[in-house]
């Protein structure tokens, strides 16, 4: 969206190894041709999408707003409160996770445009996929926003805006014509070292791409009248044939990507836990997991989970990597009211637990999407439209998604199992009397710390868990549902955003938020 300068100073990535989007920015300049291999724009636009959605030591990525709005972190009481995210006091000038997204949507067209004539088709149907989820992401955080008049450089400098509805079709339009690129182009084994997510394996690009149409379906399932067209393509992903992501989950770089370097870390890794020298961030006590949260694991008994979310109060222990300073039994684990801006200093307090952060551990992939989401999507596709041609039941998907948030996480799967038949709400299926509820409730644990710009896209559609207000907010329903249009695209593309009318962010719901 914003035309910038290439800057090529570097090519990496075909053989697995590390790059940082301040020396490998691949974005067409209007007046100079591009020269950069549509293969190494690839590699660095992954990790672009990585370090844009998790955030860097540098600054806030789009799912970290997510986890504060979601229920899911607070914030450490050792920092001034921040009022933007807990007071809920933004405005145009905040969150500006737009020019970041085109920024990045950019790369993945330049691969698109530019594959055929390199001889790497193959990379066309992942820049697809890709640039679908960040689209239907870009929604989710905007509304309406340009689409079809995007990522055209001089052909549109004040691109129009479409229809938010509109866009999510687009979005399974798209997704199917990256399929049918997928199927009819095989990775050359000389450059699947460029596919840092599944390393030039296209049976998983299309287990992927049918998951995002599933994410995408499944989010407007609220819309009164929208099962006629919901259904049937679901149906038609069934009858693709390819199934959908199970047992592993969607990550970016991993141990052959990500180097104990600066800039080449696993972003959460960057962020939140430590520096390429094992040196502690000043950021690690920001983020603390809710009390909400906490409270509510150990009144369900599920105590594997919660010691793979969260470190006992004082945190990691610096010569124990992955355990913690306190003795980790339930009376050691103290969640932070959402928005308390005194009384819960990291000593007496959770933090980012094993399953997120390990010192030394940096070159873990960074998830995209996890094989539990996937299977709570199925389970309320099954039970929502019981006539889909899904095979499993709902029951069977659910208990799947449980064991599968068990597994992510690295808590021993056992402990999933245990919950059939315990007669717990919302845990086990049988004995919950909400469906809907349960694999709603199950969904936004698994995707603590995991997602949290989808947590809070599913708790602004399905309003559960119940989550305790901000004490920042005396209003009890007062709720962010959006951001505004940021300033950057009102000053360059005012006349197109005027158009959107007058935003307020607590009453203008997206188009899938009904109730």
């Amino acid at each position: 969206m914003k035309l910038k300068a290439i800057v090529i100073t570097a090519i990496v990535a075909m053989v697995g190894t590390s790059c940082n989007k301040s020396f490998l920015d691949i974005n067409t300049n209007p007046n100079q041709l591009p020269t950069a291999s549509p293969s190494t724009v690839f590699t660095n636009a992954l990790f672009t999408t990585a370090t844009n959605i998790a955030g860097t030591s540098g600054g806030q990525g789009s799912s970290e707003i997510g986890y504060y709005w979601s229920g899911q972190w607070s914030q450490g009481n050792g920092y001034i409160i921040s009022t933007t995210q807990f007071a809920y006091q933004y405005t145009d000038g905040d969150f500006n996770y737009w020019d970041p997204y085109y920024d990045n949507l950019e790369d993945y067209q330049y691969v698109i445009n530019n594959a055929d004539a390199n001889n790497q088709k193959y990379l066309k149907g992942p820049s697809k996929v890709m640039k679908a989820m960040l689209f239907q992401q870009l929604v989710d955080m905007y509304g309406n926003l340009p689409y079809t008049d995007a990522l055209k450089a001089t052909a549109a400098l004040a691109p129009k805006f479409d229809d938010q509805k509109a866009i999510y079709e687009s979005l399974i339009t798209l997704l199917d014509e990256a399929i049918v690129d997928l199927k009819a182009n095989a990775f050359a084994s000389a450059f699947t070292g460029s596919d840092i997510v599944f390393n030039g394996n296209i049976t998983r690009w299309v287990q992927f791409a049918n998951s995002l149409k599933m994410r995408i379906l499944i989010r407007q399932s609220k819309i009164t009248g929208r099962d006629a067209y919901i259904k049937p393509e679901i149906n038609k992903i069934v009858t693709e044939g390819s199934g959908f992501i199970t047992g592993i989950d969607v990550g970016v770089g991993g141990p052959s990507f990500f180097l104990a370097t600066a800039g080449k870390l696993n972003p959460v890794y960057d962020r939140w836990g430590y520096d390429a020298n094992g040196a502690k961030r000043a950021l690690n006590n920001f983020p603390r997991p809710t009390q909400f949260l906490v409270n509510s694991l150990k009144a369900a008994g599920d105590t594997l989970r919660l010691k793979r979310l969260a470190y006992a109060n004082g945190g990691e222990n610096a010569s124990t990597p992955g355990v913690s300073t306190q003795k980790e039994v339930m009376a050691n684990y103290s969640g932070t009211p959402i928005g308390a801006s005194s009384g819960y200093l990291p000593a007496n307090t959770t933090s980012l637990g094993p399953s997120l952060i390990v010192k030394g551990e940096y070159n873990r992939p960074y998830i995209l999407m996890t094989a539990s989401e996937v299977q709570f999507l199925l389970a309320e596709a099954k039970q929502r439209f019981s006539d889909v041609t899904l095979a499993g039941t709902p029951k069977a998907y659910f208990e799947e998604g449980i064991l599968q948030s068990f597994r992510v996480l690295g808590a021993n799967t056992a402990g999933a199992a245990a919950f059939k038949g315990s007669k717990i709400q919302n845990y086990d299926w049988d004995a919950s009397t909400d469906k809907l509820a349960a694999i709603a409730i199950q969904k936004w644990i698994s995707l603590a710390n995991l997602n949290g710009l989808e947590a809070w896209a599913e708790y602004r559609r399905t309003n559960l868990p119940v989550i305790p207000q901000s004490a920042q907010v005396p209003e009890a329903n007062k709720r962010p549902l959006r951001f505004f249009y940021p300033n950057t695209e009102g000053g360059s593309n005012s006349a197109n955003v005027k158009a959107q009318g007058t935003i307020d962010v607590f009453a203008t719901k997206l188009f899938w938020d009904v109730d």
